[in-house]
């Protein structure tokens, strides 16, 4: 079940507001045109803000997400986009160049799951099509900024953080809002941290090759740019 910060209404509206600028993005645009990508699938695309700049180029995408709020603000930015409630379990038939999942998406997979998610992936790309996506290297122990990450306030809702628990590979905090009328609602959320040499051999065993692992380059020395080939 998605996090309440992506799948309560009131939570998902705001979502883009404290998550902007997204730096991170132009990563994977420029990943698509280095491919030649003319079809591409956003994994967990949230309110769609990878989507709508895809399409903006001319793809054609399909954007699939568990969290009904966050895709409905979705839905509302771009009808060029193929929005999908779901996951990459549960797809129809496609054979897209490139498939993508930006963000915390890698890391939402705790068990099994995760390679369930690869293997309806692997099963949406052509033959020789793309997987791009990030995932937080553990050794940057990226959770001891997050404990000291100060609130803030944006159009009057605040937002704080709160880190609940690390045990690793798994890390547990908690997103805490409050509106101008006074109401609070908390959202709790768990990632799992994988190193290089797992997350690779996920990868090979459910079909893929490793064709590259690069920087993130908004966030160097933080994460792992896996480029993989079905």
């Amino acid at each position: 079940m998605p996090d309440l910060i992506f799948s309560d209404p009131r939570l998902a509206r705001i979502y883009d507001l404290f998550d902007e600028p997204r730096d991170d993005l132009a990563l994977y645009t420029g990943i698509a045109d280095e491919l030649g990508a003319s079809s591409v699938l956003d994994v967990g695309c949230g309110t769609g803000s990878l989507a709508v700049l895809l399409a903006s180029s001319g793809r054609s995408v399909v954007g699939v997400d568990p969290a009904l709020a966050s895709l409905e603000i979705a839905r509302a930015k771009d009808s060029r986009v193929t929005w999908i409630h779901g996951d990459a379990t549960s797809l129809p038939a496609l054979e897209v160049d490139l498939a993508t999942m930006t963000g915390n998406v890698a890391q939402v997979f705790l068990g099994d799951d995760w390679e369930l998610t690869l293997r309806g992936i692997h099963d949406a790309l052509r033959p020789g099509g793309h997987f791009v996506f990030e995932t937080r290297r553990p050794e940057a122990r990226a959770w001891e900024s997050w404990a000291a990450t100060a609130p803030r306030v944006l159009d009057g809702v605040e937002e704080r953080f709160e880190l609940l628990d690390v045990h690793l590979p798994f890390v547990s905090f908690r997103h805490i809002y409050r509106f101008p009328d006074g109401s609070v609602l908390t959202s709790d959320s768990t990632l799992r941290f994988r190193s290089r040499e797992e997350v690779a051999g996920s990868l090979v065993a459910c079909g893929f090759e490793v064709v590259d692992v690069r920087d993130a380059p908004d966030r160097p020395g933080r994460e792992f740019v896996f480029v993989a080939r079905k």
